[in-house]
């Protein structure tokens, strides 16, 4: 029997996340098994796997199963996060020399999902931890499924059939990217638009799809409607108990499906190292209308 023949599904019991156990990641999964993986994914959006001890080729290797791999990242100056591999971004607080060897260090971020100012937004992303803190540095994740299910009627009537225009001019500390003016009106301003609900791909259950607050517009409404329909949904999501927080370990990997779930990292003591490798999954198709 091989030994990656079998494996259990333990729930967290939250909105979202479930444990994988029983499966080596060092060695390759069979399409039987890699099925079941995926429905478990489905069903609870985050998956983690404990105690990996993976080298680079290996934690790439698992990321393919997903799908195509986005490249990394790169610095101003020393190019791809990664000295070898282009697919993985280091993610850390880490300074050598005076240089920091990785991106995204301390901050704590707000709610959000990755790239959704895109036209094709990424699938989802794979955290690897390598060192983490004792404390702090938690990554927390958020059902939109869930969300959109509790909006009030009144609410969700307002958004049927909406879609959202995502931010392209600013990353997500709010810095100004290369080639973007400082000002743009919401009709101008560059961005890809997406529906505000869309439908989960294998389940059909229907999702918030909301991207980031700053400088989102709600198509055909005014700033003044659109601003107050955001922050109303926004309210319900910050207000909201369907969330879940991966509280690391070293050799923790957690998997998220950037359509259907928010996600940040908590607060970190800078006293504490933090180096993670990180991949990103391609999407084959754009966020689809509910």
């Amino acid at each position: 029997m091989n030994a990656n023949d079998s494996f259990d599904v333990i729930p967290s019991g939250a909105a979202l996340g479930a444990d994988i156990v029983g499966l080596d990641l060092t060695q390759e999964i069979d399409g039987a098994v890699f099925d079941r993986m995926l429905d478990a994914w489905d069903k609870h959006l985050v998956l983690r796997f404990r105690n990996q001890d993976l080298t680079e080729d290996q934690f790439v290797r698992f990321s393919r199963y997903f799908g195509g791999l986005d490249k990394a990242p790169t610095r101003p100056v020393n190019g791809s996060y990664h000295p070898t591999r282009e697919e993985i971004a280091v993610v850390s607080n880490i300074v050598q020399g005076g240089v920091p060897i990785g991106g995204l260090g301390n901050s704590e971020l707000v709610w959000h999902q990755d790239m959704t100012y895109k036209e094709l937004p990424p699938k989802a992303s794979i955290l690897y931890g390598l060192t983490t803190p004792a404390t702090g540095g938690d990554t927390h994740f958020y059902n939109l499924n869930r969300a959109y299910e509790t909006l009030p009627d009144a609410l969700r009537e307002k958004i049927k059939d909406r879609s959202c225009k995502h931010d392209a001019t600013r990353n997500s500390a709010g810095q100004l990217r290369a080639g973007f003016d400082k000002n743009y009106d919401n009709e101008s301003r560059p961005g890809a638009v997406h529906p505000l609900v869309i439908k989960h791909h294998a389940t059909g259950k229907e999702s918030l799809y909301i991207g980031r607050r700053p400088n989102a517009w709600i198509v055909g409404l005014s700033d003044e409607e659109s601003d107050q329909l955001l922050d109303d949904i926004w309210q319900h999501i910050e207000n909201g108990p369907h969330h879940w927080a991966q509280q690391w370990q070293p050799k923790d990997i957690v998997i998220w499906d950037n359509r259907y779930t928010l996600h940040m990292r908590g607060d970190l003591d800078p006293a504490q190292d933090r180096l993670m490798h990180r991949t990103q999954i391609k999407d084959e198709s754009a966020p689809a209308a509910a």
